[in-house]
């Protein structure tokens, strides 16, 4: 394992992970869904959402190379459609859409108090802490970068779980005092990050694809030409 990679890797992951499940702009939907619950279910729930997000994200970056090699899916193809995913979701931040892929609908609180641990998992867990975007991104860290890129996964993702269960159980406070305004802001400077870690991983894509196809088709070309 190399060690010295590892370091920006972990800072990468970190940026990433943090833009994507942005834990203040969360704080309201987790404060909306858990409104009529006393504190010991709140723990309770944010505990189980972030635990199941964890596992989700870990297994998806495990799996994820494993899962391209099966289905024949190229590394260079799995980046470009992950580039345009995050992009995508930066910009509707940054655009003040919210955050489409990560969002509960009205119909999902409403079940969801019903079941009061449920809602751990559906919709906290996935797809508000582990959506698309995330799952994308931890696949390709662990295809690009090996051994090394799934522990930036572990280590990154880990610790902004551990940093959405604090901002959760401490979401009145914090809305009380940054206000749906502050909330709005910081939403869209993390998309601004997403908006160019999705440029990033999008140019690394369409780089690799031009590496790996252009020397066919100039072989190709010649192969015809002679």
């Amino acid at each position: 394992m190399d060690t010295t990679a590892l370091i920006p890797l972990l800072v990468n992951a970190l940026a990433t992970f943090f833009a994507m499940c942005n834990p203040i702009a969360n704080t309201p939907i987790f404060i909306s869904m858990t409104s009529e619950d006393d504190a010991a279910t709140k723990k309770k729930v944010a505990l189980r959402a972030v635990i199941v997000a964890f596992i989700i994200i870990v297994v998806t970056a495990a799996a994820g190379k494993l899962m391209g090699e099966l289905f024949g899916v190229t590394l260079s193809a799995f980046k470009i459609g992950a580039g345009y995913l995050v992009f995508f979701i930066g910009y509707r931040m940054v655009s003040g859409q919210g955050h489409g892929a990560q969002k509960a609908s009205d119909s999902d609180i409403k079940h969801t108090l019903e079941n009061e641990l449920d809602k751990a998992v559906s919709p906290l867990a996935i797809p508000i802490l582990a959506g698309g975007g995330v799952m994308s991104s931890a696949v390709v860290f662990a295809a690009t970068d090996g051994v090394e890129g799934v522990i930036a996964v572990i280590v990154g993702f880990g610790l902004i779980m551990v940093m959405t269960y604090f901002f959760f159980l401490s979401g009145d406070a914090i809305e009380k005092k940054i206000g749906q305004s502050g909330i709005n802001a910081l939403t869209r400077i993390m998309g601004l990050i997403l908006l160019t870690i999705g440029v990033q991983i999008l140019l690394g894509g369409i780089s690799g694809a031009l590496n790996d196809y252009l020397p066919q088709i100039s072989a190709h070309m010649n192969g015809s030409g002679s």
